[in-house]
């Protein structure tokens, strides 16, 4: 069975919108820890809102540089969990249709590799109620951004984790693994 991880940028204060500010910490490490991440992975699942930052940002990307990611992120399978987007643009992207636990069940059945979600919102705290994700790894960026949190999908959701690894990174870069620990 193929294992569902999530990949989510947070700040020290609990930002993840937007993560721009991870830039300044993307160095050669993190970059070659990402890859893994993409090298082990054949699929990328996600919410509306993480879908319409992608689709907007990588197509524009040169995809003839190794180094973007571009080719990766462009061409791989991409199943988005949606109940407004029914014409996605971005190539190799399906929508999700019925019920999310069942459709996320059939994508893991599946033969194939890793299938890696960006982001953390409702679709990943349905997953986890269900049992679905197999692993998160939280990239904590030394910095404050402040303003509103949006860790509003956290408001009233309760779950504990396992910590399963931590690499910690000459930039101050923290990415500690967890994996969902089922109710006793």
């Amino acid at each position: 069975m193929r294992k569902l991880i999530n990949s989510t940028y947070i700040t020290l204060d609990g930002v993840i919108e937007n993560p721009m500010w991870t830039m300044p910490y993307f160095d050669d490490e993190a970059a070659a820890f990402a890859g893994e991440q993409t090298n082990a992975a054949d699929a990328l699942l996600m919410g509306r809102a993480t879908y319409d930052g992608m689709s907007a940002a990588w197509p524009t990307r040169d995809e003839s540089d190794p180094s973007t990611g571009a080719a990766y992120f462009n061409n791989v399978k991409k199943y988005v969990a949606s109940t407004t987007l029914t014409d996605p643009t971005w190539k190799n992207t399906e929508v999700l249709q019925g019920d999310l636990v069942e459709e996320v069940t059939k994508l893991k059945a599946q033969d194939g590799k890793d299938i890696l979600q960006y982001g953390f919102g409702s679709v990943t705290t349905q997953l986890i109620r269900a049992g679905l994700l197999d692993e998160v790894r939280f990239w904590i960026t030394p910095v404050l951004e402040g303003g509103d949190s949006v860790t509003t999908p956290l408001k009233d959701f309760k779950a504990s984790f396992k910590l399963v690894d931590t690499k910690v990174m000459k930039s101050g870069v923290i990415i500690a693994s967890y994996r969902p620990q089922t109710a006793e």
